[in-house]
């Protein structure tokens, strides 16, 4: 298997790219890298952000550099790959009222599903956290249902809540902030993703796994947080 590229960025990061296309070896790659560097940091590491062909890896100019860090993440990658330790899973609840799930009916036309069926799929994933994107605890989630994946809308929607639960191709996910989007907006969820805890800020962490439980209108008003 080739080794990744090596790519400064920046003065303070540099980008160790395993391929182009998504693909889960590659990704299991990124994943060991990113449990290497925890395990042993390099002086002047900061962090490590995993996406899914590449890891961006921070440092603090002032300690090291790009030439040294690459040294350092080589030296990893030729040591075998500790095997992953045990995976976190979470409950996220999901309210699909139709008020809060404005695309379910759309999901539903357009997979040849009743609208049932949709959330009935949608609760059979087998989800996990695989990346962080754009926004605080935007977590992108792998392992929607085959029969629900669709491809994003033509054209994104502004001012979606925050706790839309959305789908797109095989990905899911669960908005943290008021924000655009194009992906089909299937429910609502009152979870907390986003915590008050400067070492734990966010609910997940990559690589743990999300199950999604169905829950009343009631209890999602009983649970979401105040406005």
């Amino acid at each position: 298997m080739a080794p990744p590229r090596l790519i400064p960025v920046a003065d303070s990061a540099l980008l160790v790219a395993f391929g182009s296309v998504a693909d889960d070896a590659l990704y299991r790659r990124v994943l060991a890298l990113d449990r290497a560097l925890a395990a042993a940091p390099p002086p002047g590491f900061a962090e490590a952000v995993p996406a899914f062909v590449n890891l961006l890896v921070r440092f603090d100019p002032l300690v090291t550099d790009h030439v040294a860090m690459a040294d350092a993440v080589r030296a990893l990658l030729d040591r075998p790959a500790a095997p992953p330790g045990p995976v976190a899973t979470h409950l996220v609840e999901v309210c699909y009222d139709p008020d809060l799930a404005p695309d379910l009916a759309a999901v539903a036309a357009a997979t040849g599903l009743s609208p049932d069926g949709v959330v009935a799929a949608h609760l059979s994933g087998d989800y996990s956290v695989a990346l962080y994107g754009f926004a605080p605890g935007y977590a992108y989630l792998s392992g929607t249902p085959a029969p629900i994946r669709l491809p994003r809308k033509a054209a994104a929607l502004r001012g979606i809540p925050a706790g839309s639960v959305l789908i797109a191709g095989a990905q899911c996910l669960v908005t943290t902030l008021t924000m655009p989007t194009g992906w089909s907006i299937i429910g609502r969820s009152p979870t907390q993703i986003l915590r008050n805890d400067p070492v734990r800020p966010f609910l997940f962490a990559v690589g743990d796994r999300v199950q999604m439980r169905r829950i009343s209108r009631a209890r999602f008003d009983a649970a979401r947080p105040a406005p």
